[in-house]
C-alpha cells in the first residue's frame, strides 16, 4: 500500500542494526503457549490522543485488505505477510538498538505479560526481547526462503499446512508489534512515525481479522495477563478504523 513506501521514505538513513543483522543459532521455536505474568501497571502513550488517532490512512482499512480480483486467496495472503514482515523489521532496526537485553530482558507486552520461547528441549524459556525476535525474525525468513513452504515457481501449489503455518506467523508478528507498542513506542514518537506505525498495525489488524489469521485472544491476552494492545484494539473499533 501506498504508506509502505512512506514508511521507506520517512525511515531512509536511519540507523539499521536490526535482527537479521546477525542471525542467531536456532535456538528452538516460537512459542504458542501461554507467557509469564509480572508486575507493574502505567497508562500508555499509544492510547492517549492525538497519537491514538495519528494515522496515514483514514477511515476503514476493510476495503484494502479485500482479495482482488482474479488473485489466488492464498497467493495473497503470503505476499501481505511478507510485506508486514519486511515493514515490522524495518521498524524494528531503527529501534534496535534501544532494545537490549539490559532494557527488554523479557520479551514483554504488558503490565503483566512476557512471551515465552520453547526450546529444542521443548521447554518453554524466557529470552531477552532482542534475542526472542532476532528468533522470530531468523524463523520467519527461512520459512519464506523455503519454496515448499512459500512457493514462488509456477506450477507449484501451496502445501495443505499452509493455512496453520501462516497463521503461526501472523501470530509471532504480532508479538512484535506488541513489544515495540508497548517497550518502545515513545522511541517510534521520537521519530515522529507514530502515523506510519499506527497504519501498519491497523492494516495488520484488518487483514488478519478478514483472512482468519488473528486470534483476539492474542490482542486481548488472559484476564491475569493482559496484552497492553488490546485497548488500542478497541479504540480503533470506536474509531471505526478496525470492524468488530
Amino acid at each position: 500500500m501506498s504508506f509502505f513506501n512512506s514508511i521507506g521514505r520517512s525511515m531512509k538513513g536511519a540507523p539499521r542494526g536490526g535482527p537479521n543483522d546477525h542471525p542467531p543459532r536456532r535456538a528452538g521455536t516460537p512459542s504458542s503457549g501461554p507467557a509469564s505474568p509480572v508486575s507493574g501497571t502505567s497508562k500508555p502513550l499509544f492510547l492517549c490522543s492525538p497519537f491514538v488517532e495519528a494515522a496515514l490512512v483514514k477511515g476503514n482499512f476493510k476495503p484494502i485488505v479485500m482479495l482482488p480480483k482474479y488473485v489466488e486467496v492464498n497467493e495473497w495472503v503470503a505476499s501481505n505477510i511478507f510485506d508486514f514482515y519486511q515493514n515490522i523489521n524495518m521498524f524494528y532496526g531503527v529501534i534496535a538498538e534501544c532494545c537490549t537485553q539490559e532494557s527488554c530482558p523479557a520479551m514483554s507486552a504488558g503490565p503483566q505479560l512476557n512471551y515465552t520461547w520453547i526450546n529444542q528441549d521443548r521447554k518453554s524459556v524466557q529470552l531477552p526481547a532482542p534475542t526472542y525476535i532476532d528468533f522470530v525474525m531468523t524463523w520467519c525468513q527461512n520459512l519464506f526462503d523455503d519454496e515448499t513452504v512459500f512457493p514462488t515457481k509456477a506450477g507449484r501449489d501451496f502445501p495443505p499446512t499452509f493455512p496453520s503455518t501462516i497463521k503461526h506467523v501472523y501470530r509471532q508478528l504480532l508479538r512484535v508489534f506488541a513489544h515495540i507498542y508497548y517497550a518502545h513506542y515513545h522511541q517510534i514518537l521520537h521519530l515522529r512515525s507514530e502515523p506510519h506505525f499506527n497504519s501498519l498495525f491497523a492494516h495488520f489488524l484488518a487483514f488478519g481479522r478478514e483472512y482468519e489469521l488473528l486470534d483476539i485472544k492474542d490482542v486481548k491476552g488472559a484476564p491475569n495477563a493482559p496484552v497492553a494492545i488490546g485497548p488500542l484494539w478497541e479504540r480503533w473499533k470506536e474509531m471505526g478504523t478496525l470492524e468488530g
